[in-house]
């Protein structure tokens, strides 16, 4: 019986191969060939043994990139201290009030000063809440196979975002200085936090699903929507802290000694300290070679407050945005920034150059995507916001390099900076903001246009960490 079975096994097994190959499996055939390509030569074995014992980075370091870096910048704004946002993705909301911060030092005088970016955090995580269950709600009567339903539940809560998150929780709530409310554990190490007020969110929006499924009345599903978010503000509460309503300031000279005791509430401390103007008066930017230059895109979701405004950019020729970016820095104004900050970055020296490591060399395979086709494949993207504080200017006031104030502590890259070559800046930059009084009127008029709507997953659009 068993010699009977056997050649049926290696047949049925022998026409399962060739039936596969035909749909675009590896066959023996095919595999044989694959191996006898390699060739295993003793380069080869080289390369082998250094890369299986070494961080295939330092092997990929460009040597004849290691001469001394030029820390000179032509145009450069002042600024002093470097925030730190640890095991965080709150850069946009460093940035943001980065830019403010600096406008700030300038304006009184300040050797240091800085405002709680716990603060903002906190109303930005119950906004975002509220926006969550808020889109439940609106899309109650779709099946959670939906592809928006689908994103909400996938999306509940996160610590990510642009700077519209910054101009609407700001605007809204005001600001307060860092001593007003310090970091605590759960504000710089922000995982378990999101993890469990997000497992909440799913389980209160199921809820609200099953009560408009009902037909329950829309006062009905908004007192309980409400209380529900007195428990997400209880969870804010343990974990960051209460947020003061009101507070005294302890003004200082540039010398570091008391002026004056002042007292004040989150919204008088942002009209003296912070910047009204920045807030309501800025444009978003972006290079996107993906889609049409010239045009006006909006984000579905892309918000941090249900009430808010949804992100919305003009994309732009890359020549375009540096025109901007320079006369803002020749200004003293600094711009909220962003790139794909991981790519080619040498975070020792705190340099982003295309030519920091050759992969090429050292693997003998090349790379040869462009930044269009390597947004169309999901090879980059932004996804760290930091500061534009300097660029350097040849003579022909052409750029040579950029200057970045970053937000991961004052030991990390270069004084806390990184710094971009501009052959960087033009294949990894996105996102820039700039106050409108930079934009010229050509660019202004083009956010008269209906924008271009966008889906909530749409993967160039995360946000910022």
């Amino acid at each position: 019986m068993k010699k009977q079975i056997l050649p049926a096994i290696v047949l049925a097994a022998a026409t399962f191969l060739t039936v596969h190959a035909q749909d675009g499996g590896i066959t023996p055939a095919m595999l044989q060939q694959i191996r006898q390509s390699y060739q295993g030569t003793p380069a080869d074995k080289a390369l082998r043994n250094a890369i299986g014992n070494n961080d295939i980075r330092r092997l990929a370091l460009n040597q004849e990139n290691l001469t001394g870096m030029d820390t000179h910048f032509s145009v450069r704004v002042k600024s002093n201290g470097i925030t730190d946002q640890k095991s965080s993705g709150r850069c946009w909301l460093f940035t943001g009030l980065n830019v403010m911060r600096a406008k700030a030092m300038a304006r009184y005088g300040f050797s240091s000063f800085e405002f709680s970016e716990v603060y903002p955090f906190f109303w930005d995580q119950l906004e975002k809440s509220n926006l969550f269950l808020q889109g439940v709600i609106d899309t109650g009567k779709l099946p959670l196979s939906d592809q928006t339903v689908e994103w909400l539940f996938k999306h509940p809560l996160s610590d990510g975002g642009t700077f519209t998150g910054v101009a609407d929780i700001v605007s809204k709530y005001g600001l307060v200085p860092a001593e007003a409310m310090p970091e605590t554990n759960s504000s710089a190490n922000t995982s378990r936090m999101a993890s469990l007020i997000g497992l909440k969110l799913k389980e209160y929006g199921l809820q609200l699903r099953d009560m408009v499924a009902h037909g329950t009345k829309a006062d009905e599903i908004e007192k309980e929507k409400t209380a529900m978010l007195g428990t997400i503000y209880r969870m804010l509460v343990l974990n960051l802290g209460m947020p003061p309503a009101e507070f005294d300031y302890v003004r200082k000279d540039a010398q570091g000694n008391p002026v004056e005791t002042e007292h004040h509430t989150p919204m008088s401390f942002l009209q003296k300290y912070g910047d009204t103007s920045l807030l309501t008066n800025y444009v978003m930017l972006m290079n996107d070679p993906t889609r049409e230059f010239y045009k006006t895109y909006e984000i579905d979701y892309d918000r941090h407050r249900y009430d808010g405004r949804n992100w919305t950019y003009v994309n732009l020729p890359i020549e375009d945005i540096k025109q901007m970016a320079i006369a803002s820095l020749k200004d003293s104004a600094m711009m909220y920034f962003s790139c794909d900050v991981g790519q080619q970055l040498n975070s020792e020296r705190g340099l982003l150059d295309v030519d920091n490591y050759d992969y090429a060399s050292l693997m003998g395979v090349t790379f040869g995507m462009d930044k269009k086709q390597r947004i169309a494949t999901f090879s980059s993207g932004s996804s760290h916001a930091m500061t534009l504080a300097g660029v350097d200017l040849d003579k022909d006031g052409k750029p040579v390099k950029w200057l970045v104030e970053n937000s991961w502590g004052p030991s990390s890259g270069w004084q806390g900076h990184l710094i971009m070559t501009d052959r960087w800046f033009d294949e990894f930059m996105f996102r820039l903001v700039v106050e409108t009084k930079y934009v010229p009127e050509k660019i202004q008029k083009l956010f008269n246009q209906k924008p271009v709507r966008l889906p909530a997953w749409d993967p160039m659009f995360a946000g910022e960490e």
